[in-house]
């Protein structure tokens, strides 16, 4: 059997995974974008295969640096097939999870980030509305980010007085006070001051996202 580039081809029963053999992937279902000389077969999948790779697999691929997106196998682990979905809607979902993927790797932090992150529309809205839940107001906290201007310095202390609102740029903004000054600050820029608050682990949560997205 010969293809071509753009052709949809699916996975033959009873083939396994070349970089995990308990991995079945038959069945698997996507479009050919490379056809190399020794018989191998570059394949991006589809939106439908896309959404149904283990987590496992992708957390995996994440951290031995591998594209989980696509697969080289030999030409005759494939057989032809039709398109289930457009080559634009393939992509779209792709760049989406390779939007929040890489937060499978970074362990039990990496799972709070993406709980707050999935599926939303607007990631610093989610972030926004789950601080808004979780924190208790007021909270002692400290400037941990050089300033290029503005009243506030790097290590200076203050307390914070609730969420502002979120900011496209500068991401959750805070109501804080500093002494008798009053400000509205990027949360990304403080650290709570109590590690055993349960303000802790949010807040920090929430500022290696920011630092990260």
């Amino acid at each position: 059997m010969s293809f071509k580039i753009g052709d949809s081809v699916k996975v033959k029963k009873g083939v396994m995974c070349p970089e995990d053999d308990s991995i079945c992937i038959a069945g698997w279902q996507g479009r050919i974008f490379e056809i190399e000389d020794d018989n191998l077969v570059g394949i991006r999948w589809d939106s439908i295969t896309l959404k149904q790779l283990p987590q496992e697999y992708i957390k995996q691929s994440e951290e031995e640096g591998m594209d989980w997106s696509e697969m080289y196998l030999s030409a005759n682990e494939i057989e032809p097939t039709l398109s289930r979905d457009s080559e634009e809607t393939a992509d779209q979902l792709r760049e989406a999870m390779e939007s929040t993927s890489h937060w499978l790797s970074d362990g039990e932090e990496g799972k709070r980030i993406l709980k707050v992150i999935t599926d939303a529309e607007d990631e610093v809205e989610a972030w926004n509305d789950y601080l808004s839940q979780v924190l208790i107001f007021p909270f002692d906290a400290e400037v941990s980010e050089p300033q290029d201007e503005g009243p506030l310095e790097c290590d200076d202390q203050l307390q914070v007085k609730g969420i502002a609102e979120p900011d496209d740029l500068y991401g959750v903004l805070v109501k804080v006070s500093c002494g008798r000054e009053r400000f509205v600050f990027p949360l990304c820029d403080l650290t709570v001051l109590d590690k055993k608050s349960p303000n802790y682990r949010p807040v920090k949560d929430y500022c290696v996202w920011f630092a990260n997205r």
